[in-house]
C-alpha cells in the first residue's frame, strides 16, 4: 500500500505533467479522470490541501485548480527515477547533423539549432575554454613577401587566423625555420602555458629572424591570451515569446538578459562536471531577470576534461524529462565530436 507522503508525490507529478501539457490550472476531478491513482477524489483535494499547504502547488486566482511552485518543481526533478532516454534514430539523427559539420563554429551552430528544436527553449552554448585546450598545430602561411598568415589550431577544433606584416621581405626557406621554430616550442601546451612560451622566444632566436620572430610572437600572444569562452552561440530565442503567459511581466528582461549574455554564461560556468547535468528552477537562479526561467544545463567534454558548458532556456513550466534527455544528448555528442578533431 502505497504511504501518504508517496502518494501526495503522486498527486504532485500529475499536477506539473497535466499542467505543462496545458498550461492550465489542474483540479482535482481532472487527476481522478486523468491518472489512475487509485483514490478518491477527496482524498486527492486532502492531499492537493496539504501540498499547497507546505508551498508545493499554489492556487493562481479563486476558484481555480493548482498550478506547481518553484519548490513544487524542485521536488519533481529531484525524485526523477529515470530519465527516458533518446531513441535509436533519434540519436542517430544527431550524430549525423552534427557530425557534418566542418568547423568549431559550424558544430556549435548546428547544436543550438538541434537543442532548440528538440527541447521548443532557447538553447545556448559556451565556446570551449581556452585555458583547458591545448594548441595542436601552428601553419604559417606567405600571403605576400612581407605578410604572413598565422592559423593557430586547437585540440577543440578551434582555429584562429591572424595577419602579420613582418616589414621586410622573408624567403620560403625562412618561412619553413619559423614554422618548425613556433610549433616546437607551442605544440602540445595549453594555451596559457603556451602564451607564456612564445613571450619568450624572442630571447633565444636566430639574429637573422629576430625582429620577425618578435613580430609574429606579439600578434600570436594576443591570439593566446584571448577569451573566446566569453562567448556563447544562442538558437531559438522566438520560442520564448510563443509562452508570453510564462514570463508574466518578465519576458523583456528574460531577453534582454540572453542578448547580454553574461547571465547565462555565468550559468554555463557554474557547469564543472561533464556528464552532470545541472537545474536551476526559478527563484534558484541568482539574477533576478531569470527567475521566471529554468536553465537546464551540463558540461562537454571528455571525462577528464571540461570543454564548456551547453543548456536549455525555458520557462518553469517546462517538460523537464525530455529537456534532460535533450541536453544530456547533444552535450554527450558535441563532447565526442570536438575531442576527436
Amino acid at each position: 500500500m502505497v504511504n501518504a507522503d508517496e502518494r501526495r508525490f503522486e498527486v504532485l507529478r500529475a499536477i506539473v505533467a497535466d499542467y505543462v501539457s496545458d498550461q492550465e490550472p489542474v483540479a482535482s476531478k481532472a487527476i481522478v479522470e486523468r491518472h489512475n491513482l487509485g483514490v478518491s477524489s477527496a482524498t486527492v483535494r486532502n492531499d492537493m490541501a496539504s501540498l499547497e499547504e507546505d508551498g508545493y502547488i499554489t492556487q493562481p486566482h479563486t476558484s481555480a485548480g493548482r498550478i506547481p511552485t518553484d519548490k513544487g518543481y524542485r521536488m519533481f526533478v529531484d525524485r526523477l527515477s529515470e530519465i527516458k532516454p533518446l531513441s535509436t534514430p533519434e540519436r542517430r539523427a544527431i550524430q549525423n547533423f552534427l557530425e557534418g559539420a566542418i568547423d568549431l563554429d559550424d558544430v556549435l551552430r548546428r547544436s543550438v539549432r538541434l537543442l532548440a528544436q528538440l527541447t521548443h527553449q532557447v538553447a545556448v552554448v559556451q565556446y570551449p575554454t581556452l585555458s583547458r585546450s591545448t594548441v595542436r598545430h601552428l601553419e604559417i602561411v606567405p600571403i605576400t613577401p612581407a605578410r604572413v598568415m598565422l592559423v593557430l589550431i586547437t585540440d577543440t577544433g578551434r582555429v584562429d587566423q591572424r595577419m602579420v606584416d613582418l616589414g621586410d621581405v622573408i624567403d620560403d626557406e625562412s618561412v619553413a625555420r619559423l614554422r618548425a621554430m613556433f610549433n616546437s616550442t607551442l605544440v602540445g601546451y595549453r594555451l596559457p602555458e603556451a602564451a607564456a612560451k612564445v613571450a619568450a622566444l624572442p630571447d633565444d632566436a636566430p639574429s637573422d629572424l629576430r625582429d620577425t620572430i618578435i613580430r609574429v610572437s606579439t600578434v600570436l600572444v594576443e591570439s593566446l591570451v584571448d577569451h573566446p569562452e566569453e562567448r556563447l552561440v544562442l538558437g531559438g530565442t522566438a520560442n520564448l515569446t510563443r509562452n508570453v503567459a510564462d514570463f508574466p511581466g518578465s519576458l523583456r528582461q528574460v531577453l534582454e538578459a540572453l542578448e547580454e549574455q553574461v547571465v547565462v554564461l555565468k550559468l554555463l560556468a557554474a557547469t564543472q562536471d561533464p556528464g552532470l547535468i545541472t537545474i536551476r528552477i526559478g527563484n534558484e537562479n541568482e539574477a533576478e531577470e531569470m527567475r521566471s526561467t529554468s536553465v537546464v544545463s551540463m558540461g562537454y567534454g571528455t571525462r577528464d576534461t571540461l570543454l564548456g558548458g551547453i543548456g536549455v532556456v525555458g520557462p518553469t513550466r517546462m517538460d523537464y524529462p525530455g529537456t534532460i534527455a535533450a541536453v544530456r544528448a547533444v552535450a554527450n555528442y558535441v563532447g565526442k565530436i570536438l575531442s576527436a578533431r
